[in-house]
């Protein structure tokens, strides 16, 4: 409005007349027209100065139009600005939504401009809280990767100036992030807990060994000794790996050292059987000799395998080798006298090969190693501890048999006692025995027939006789039945001859008619003498087999050697048996009597035979 009215003066003097003087521009025009009337301003000057006063107002407004421009520029600006931030913002962190959006049709540019800025604000704190979040994440990761990997990890700044410039922050990328971190967490665990057992057994293994744990692990790695924390304890491949390099060593040390020591330990109990070392004297070593039966996993007794307890070992198996030199001879003859003990006690021959006076002169000549001497000695024992088991249901028979026979012989005697029915004391005790006695002696010959089946299965089994101290046994079974047949048949003809005599003595009696008063009968000795020296075949003997010809079936027979107890008297007994012919028609008739009197006595049918 200015300008038309400052136009309105510079061109009609009547247009200037016509402007409203209701607005304070226009009042003021009029009075500064009246003053320059008063002054006496010509028209010319008058118009002059109302253009440069136009002019100046247009200048005026021309600065004022153009600040109002600059100052939108600048606003449209600064809002297409932290648009861009918004949008960039927004983007970045990956969130989205209507409260983010700015109305541009109903607001002016300032209102737009104080909408965003506060929205800008809050996705800036977002912004630096997920760069944080995203770096801590970040750091744990590279820190755990470099202890996988044994590099040394530095924490700068570099990776938070790389996030600033990172144009992912969404919550995907923390959550993937946080995924790697859990899965490089659980490696670094399951790395952890395999780096601790591993320490672990190499533990066991130097305990066991007695080496020095510190020094074994810190070869591997400082921090596998003496860590305070997790986080100290190096687990690296190259830590791994070394664990499983000494893990491995340290077994195939182990190894080695339980076979050195268990064929230390197979000696020393050889030495303390064969020195018979006490208790007392084994004590020191009881630990170390439980190595012996035990397996290598079993082997964990800290110190047992150390170096120190296997030269000790060593050192007592040379201490009792050399005491074992001085002794051997002693012991060597023992293991020979209980060669000879179980020999007898099964009625087998000893190996004459290491027969006492041979061994000492082989030891004292030194030909011979002592210990192998020993050996052999103890292989014999071994198997006549192995052949007395087999022929032991043999000879449990063999016994019955001649205490069947012992009992026989009794009866025998006792039947020519006269006194046997007396009322004495402990004649009813002889009474039950004889009776028993009567009933063994009637298994005797079955006793022979299956003791012979029994000794021929025997041979036949293991292709080699049954020798009883030397002698076959079937022979002195065959030459007992031989005997035994022999006198039964004695007896059965003495006994027709005795019916005979008294056919004769009955018939004497009736032609004289006279009965002569028969004498009284000797007593139990004379009974005794009577029948054992002259051999009549009244009493029981046990056979002893000849030697045997050349000619002979049955070569390998031998002459007993030495019998003890019973034996001997039965063999010495039979041997008179064999050289005495029987001949029962030199007697007298009182002795024939008396003799018949006792061998009838034993006859079931006898009228002296007790039921």
């Amino acid at each position: 409005m200015g300008e038309m009215v400052v136009a309105g003066y510079g061109m009609d003097k009547a247009l200037r007349a016509s402007v409203s003087f209701d607005t304070p521009c226009g009042a003021l025009l009029r009075e500064l027209e009246q003053i320059w009337t008063e002054i006496g301003e010509r028209e010319q000057d008058k118009d002059r100065m109302f253009l440069e006063l136009e002019t100046e107002c247009m200048r005026v407004y021309r600065r004022k139009v153009d600040s109002a421009n600059a100052e939108r520029a600048n606003l449209r600006q600064s809002l297409m600005a932290k648009e861009a931030e918004l949008k960039a913002l927004v983007a970045s962190i990956g969130e989205n939504g209507p409260r983010f959006t700015v109305d541009e049709k109903h607001t002016s540019l300032k209102d737009q401009l104080a909408a965003v800025t506060p929205l800008l604000e809050d996705l800036r704190v977002k912004k630096q809280d997920r760069i944080k979040q995203i770096s801590n994440v970040q750091s744990q990761i590279e820190k755990i990767k470099a202890q996988i990997s044994d590099h040394n990890y530095q924490d700068s700044d570099g990776s938070i100036k790389q996030l600033n410039d990172d144009l992912d922050l969404s919550t995907r990328r923390i959550s993937d992030l946080q995924m790697q971190l859990r899965n490089l967490q659980k490696e670094k665990s399951d790395r952890l807990q395999k780096v601790f057992i591993y320490v672990d057994e190499v533990h066991c293994l130097c305990a066991v060994l007695g080496m020095d744990f510190a020094k074994t692990v810190k070869e591997v790695h400082p921090s596998l000794h003496g860590a305070n924390s997790e986080n100290s304890t190096n687990i690296s491949d190259r830590t791994l790996e070394g664990l499983t390099q000494t893990i491995l060593k340290l077994k195939a040390e182990k190894k080695t050292r339980v076979l050195k020591l268990q064929e230390t330990v197979e000696k020393l109990h050889k030495l303390w059987n064969l020195m018979e070392s006490t208790e007392q004297e084994r004590i020191n070593f009881s630990e170390v000799a439980a190595v012996l039966g035990s397996t290598e996993e079993e082997i964990n007794s800290p110190g047992i395998l150390s170096l120190e307890t296997i030269q000790e070992t060593e050192e007592e198996v040379e201490r009792l080798t050399i005491q074992k030199a001085s002794r051997m001879k002693e012991l060597v003859l023992k293991k020979r006298l209980e060669l000879e003990d179980i020999c007898k006690n099964a009625h087998m021959e000893p190996d004459m090969s290491t027969a006492p006076e041979k061994i000492i002169a082989l030891i004292d000549s030194g030909l011979v190693d002592p210990c192998e001497l020993l050996s052999s000695i103890e292989v014999q024992i071994t198997k006549a501890n192995e052949e007395s088991l087999t022929r032991k249901d043999i000879m449990e028979r063999v016994d019955k048999w001649l205490s069947a026979c012992d009992e026989e012989t009794w009866l025998e005697e006792y039947n020519q006692d006269d006194n046997r029915y007396s009322a004495g004391r402990g004649a009813h005790l002889n009474l039950k025995r004889a009776e028993k006695a009567r009933i063994t002696v009637q298994k005797i010959p079955t006793m022979i027939d299956n003791l012979i089946a029994k000794t021929f299965a025997w041979e036949d089994e293991r292709n080699v006789p049954f020798l009883y101290d030397g002698v076959r046994l079937v022979a002195i079974l065959e030459e007992q039945k031989l005997r035994r047949a022999q006198r039964e048949e004695d007896k059965r003809r003495y006994r027709d001859q005795k019916k005979l005599q008294s056919l004769l003595l009955k018939e004497k009696e009736l032609i004289f008619g006279s009965k002569p008063s028969p004498k009284k009968t000797s007593s139990f000795n004379r009974r005794t003498s009577n029948h054992h020296p002259n051999s009549n075949g009244a009493g029981f003997m046990t056979p002893v087999p000849r030697r045997v010809s050349a000619g002979s079936a049955t070569p390998e027979l031998l002459t007993p050697r030495s019998y003890s107890g019973r034996y001997n008297y039965y063999f010495k007994e039979n041997r008179r048996l064999t050289t005495a012919p029987l001949n029962f028609s030199v007697g007298s008739k009182e002795d024939s009597m008396s003799s018949f009197a006792s061998i009838s006595g034993s006859e079931p049918d006898s009228p002296l035979f007790l039921h």
